[in-house]
């Protein structure tokens, strides 16, 4: 599931941030390797992107949205948690 997971995550991803996404390693840092294609504005397009695809709230206050969101392996861990608590305590998806 996690493969399919970051195959997923991958794919919301690059339709909001465009053929350059492609080459972006899952490790690198996004605002480093998309420099003005990663600005704030994309940022939160991203994590309104991963919030639909994924049945998730984001909670822009308490989740540090700036690690959880600086790569696409952060944000794997971070929709990988939220999908097992979700399962655990009886959430979407």
């Amino acid at each position: 599931m996690t493969e399919d997971l970051r195959t997923r995550l991958r794919a919301v991803l690059a339709a909001r941030l465009g053929e350059g996404f492609a080459a972006v390693p899952d490790d690198a840092d996004l605002r480093d390797a998309l420099g003005d294609g990663y600005d704030s504005l994309t940022a939160m397009e991203c994590i309104t992107a991963v919030e639909e695809e994924f049945g998730l709230e984001v909670d822009l206050v308490g989740d540090d949205i700036r690690h959880w969101f600086s790569s696409v392996d952060r944000m794997h861990v971070f929709v990988t948690d939220r999908l097992e608590d979700a399962a655990v305590l009886g959430g979407r998806r």
